[in-house]
């Protein structure tokens, strides 16, 4: 599956070379022109990495930067910038950049930091994860307990199992074989309708609306993903 990279930049030509770079290298490529656009599909979106150019027209690549990390985006940001000095780096780092890139830069070494970011992001990913809140539920993985409205909810075995092996993935589509070897560990006679069966339970029982769910997607043709 592609990596999923946000793109906000304001200058045009900037945009349509670095987009088009990306994807023909292939990754997964949304862009936005301005900032509060660009907040809002952060918000909107689960993506492995953002690139924000720092200087925009309504807020900066610094604002984004320090909101989504608030709102608890844990994937990679690099930051774009006509700016070199020492001072400006900081400024970036400590909002929460991952790291910074000063224009004009070299299209490969754009690609290797790319690279070099996606692939610390999807090794954390990997880290257990012990609690998670996700729209009206948590669960407690440590504690093996979950919870719905404030009112517990019993999952089996296996869809505990499922669900944490897909929040441990977040943002990552999880192939159905894949899922069956990792949860159920190609046990004979299982299918992967049984993957289907479970996620339709876990939606049941987590989702606001089952039938439109927000955290546990399908990826139409590839597998499941989860999103916070």
């Amino acid at each position: 599956m592609s990596a999923r990279i946000l793109l906000v930049e304001d200058e045009p030509g900037v945009l349509l070379v670095v987009a088009d770079l990306l994807r023909a290298n292939g990754y997964a490529v949304w862009t936005a022109a301005d900032g509060k656009t660009g907040l809002r599909r952060a918000g909107e979106n689960q993506f492995d990495l953002l690139i924000l150019d720092v200087m925009l027209p309504d807020i900066s690549g610094y604002e984004i930067c320090r909101a989504v990390r608030e709102q608890g985006y844990d994937g990679a940001i690099l930051m774009l910038t006509a700016k070199g000095q020492i001072t400006d780096r900081v400024k970036g780092l400590r909002t929460g950049a991952d790291d910074y890139l000063v224009k004009p830069f070299d299209s490969d070494e754009l690609l290797a930091r790319v690279s070099a970011l996606l692939r610390r992001v999807h090794k954390e990913d990997l880290t257990p994860v012990m609690r998670i809140k996700f729209g009206n539920a948590t669960a407690d993985f440590a504690q093996n307990e979950f919870s719905k409205d404030g009112k517990p909810v019993s999952l089996a075995a296996k869809e505990a199992e499922l669900l944490r092996f897909l929040v441990n993935h977040r943002g990552q589509v999880m192939p159905r074989e894949k899922i069956l070897k990792q949860v159920w560990k190609e046990q004979p006679f299982i299918t992967a309708r049984t993957v289907d069966v479970h996620i339709a339970w876990l939606r049941q029982k987590l989702e606001d609306d089952p039938q439109s769910p927000k955290h546990i997607l399908t990826a139409r043709g590839e597998g499941y993903r989860f999103d916070r």
